[in-house]
């Protein structure tokens, strides 16, 4: 019965939901592991099963040690796999949704300041003009991209060269849920980006290459864990041990900097909710100084 359920699961979260491939193996492992709690209980039968099952569940996760935020994940996989199992007649009702979700702790994300962060760029051109290697050409790129759009590593990795719109300086995203969106490139990292996909991808470019923007050494379309490792030797230069995540905490800051509203960030980043963006409106207390000191009459 578990083979059973995990595959019709799993092709749910792969064929309704368009659940990146990580995402199904966070949610289809919870899944064996909550299966596996339930055969230590002595449950067998689905219809037997009861709330307090996935609290026990949970609470033998918390006496494991594990983190507030990975405990939150659990509630949340546990509840969309009891709704789920609900509408297709596996359980009588959504016992998941009485579970409460925690709050988690707000953290403010690390960002660079606009003086590091052209450190960081500046560096990666001069390495390219002093060595213009087609790994350093698809460096300054990558980095240049993931900065002046602010999008995921795994988009930078997803991204086609149908996917650049060079009459608009625009790239078209796909993000996640399959959802796509449109983000502006300025002026240096089109240029980085043109340079690297005329100068040099080509001396990289192989059969498997195909449509990639990015791709390694051998030609291949360019994996994610590569990408960290460009961000954190560009990081170096600057002393941070920031990687993609952190370039796209940092282009959002910067942008609310400039002006740009709340709804454009959000945009930019791909946001379902605008909750998710306001976190960066707390990230800088120098722009809060500067709308003070402009908007107060006694600033």
């Amino acid at each position: 019965m578990s083979a059973e359920l995990i595959a019709q699961y799993e092709e749910h979260l792969a064929l309704v939901r368009h659940l990146a491939d990580n995402s199904i193996k966070g949610y289809v492992s919870d899944l064996q592991s909550f299966l596996t709690h339930m055969e230590k209980l002595g449950i067998t039968e689905f219809h037997n099963l009861e709330l307090t099952h996935l609290r026990s569940w949970l609470a033998n996760l918390q006496s494991m040690g594990i983190s507030r935020a990975t405990l939150i994940r659990r509630i949340v996989s546990i509840r969309a796999f009891t709704y789920w199992a609900t509408s297709n007649g596996w359980i009588a009702s959504d016992i998941g949704a009485q579970l409460s979700i925690p709050k988690p702790h707000k953290t403010l994300p690390a960002v660079l300041n606009q003086s590091d962060t052209t450190i960081v760029l500046d560096s990666l051109q001069t390495r390219c003009d002093q060595e213009p290697t087609p790994i350093h050409y698809r460096d300054l790129a990558a980095v240049e991209i993931l900065y002046a759009a602010g999008i995921r590593v795994s988009e930078l990795c997803g991204l086609n060269l149908a996917d650049i719109d060079r009459s608009r300086n625009t790239l078209r995203v796909i993000g996640k849920g399959d959802k796509e969106r449109t983000v502006p490139l300025g002026i240096p990292a089109m240029r980085a980006l043109e340079n690297w996909i005329s100068l040099a991808r080509p001396q990289l470019a192989t059969e498997i290459s195909g449509q990639a923007v990015f791709i390694g050494s051998r030609g291949k379309r360019i994996d994610q864990r590569t990408i960290r490792e460009i961000v954190y030797q560009a990081m170096s230069a600057v002393g941070s041990t920031m990687g993609p995540h952190g370039l796209r905490h940092t282009a959002a800051t910067h942008l609310l900097e400039g002006g740009a509203d709340l709804r454009t960030v959000q945009e930019i980043l791909g946001h379902s909710s605008l909750a998710t963006t306001q976190i960066y409106t707390h990230v800088s207390p120098e722009r809060l100084k500067a709308a003070y000191k402009q908007a107060h009459p006694r600033a």
